[in-house]
């Protein structure tokens, strides 16, 4: 059977994104390749039409996911510091993300499995880690400020989604928004 041209390149996209969200909400290694496929609509053999193995599909979607979530900032509507930061932190530091992994950044959702994973799997992670953090030091000048503001933002999203009580996760937020802020603003002064 031929198919349109793109056709491949299409489902292997719509394989990672399908793929990444079930993966952010169940966790990667907790879900077989036949879970993933089925969740796409696709048959388990399909799978091997585009991946090699189910490490080679968590490399492309940790790649794939950390690319959604740089576009996210480079996408930003603000060019001035302050508001781009405000911005981002609203975003991403919003009870919705908290309680919806499946439609937020894959970091505070996949880290500790990229953790546990092998050095291909770590350096694909690095490489996409270290293209978020160049937008962030472009708004924060310092290299130092980037890494923790982006340390900060995922520890928060993570520890919120490991309480119950709702009040408790908009404390963190909100405490986490403001320590953020007093952070930028003292490395400004220094």
């Amino acid at each position: 059977m031929r198919y349109k041209s793109g056709y491949k390149e299409q489902k292997r996209q719509e394989l990672l994104d399908i793929s990444g969200q079930l993966a952010k909400k169940n966790g990667f290694n907790a879900t077989g390749v036949d879970g993933f496929m089925k969740a796409a609509g696709v048959t388990s053999g399909a799978f091997y039409s585009h991946f090699s193995s189910k490490n080679d599909l968590f490399k492309a979607l940790i790649e794939n996911e950390l690319q959604h979530s740089i576009q996210m900032w480079q996408d930003n509507p603000h060019d001035e510091p302050s508001q781009w930061i405000d911005f981002e932190l609203n975003r991403y530091l919003a009870l919705s993300h908290v309680e919806q992994p499946d439609r937020g950044c894959a970091l505070p959702s996949l880290a500790s499995e990229i953790a546990r994973s092998d050095d291909e799997i770590k350096q694909a992670y690095q490489n996409e880690l270290i293209r978020g953090q160049k937008i962030f030091l472009k708004y924060l000048d310092s290299e130092e400020t980037a890494w923790a503001v982006m340390c900060q933002l995922v520890g928060t999203i993570l520890m919120a989604r490991s309480v119950t009580d709702t009040d408790l996760k908009r404390t963190l937020l909100e405490s986490s928004k403001k320590s953020i802020k007093a952070l930028i603003a003292y490395s400004a002064t220094e």
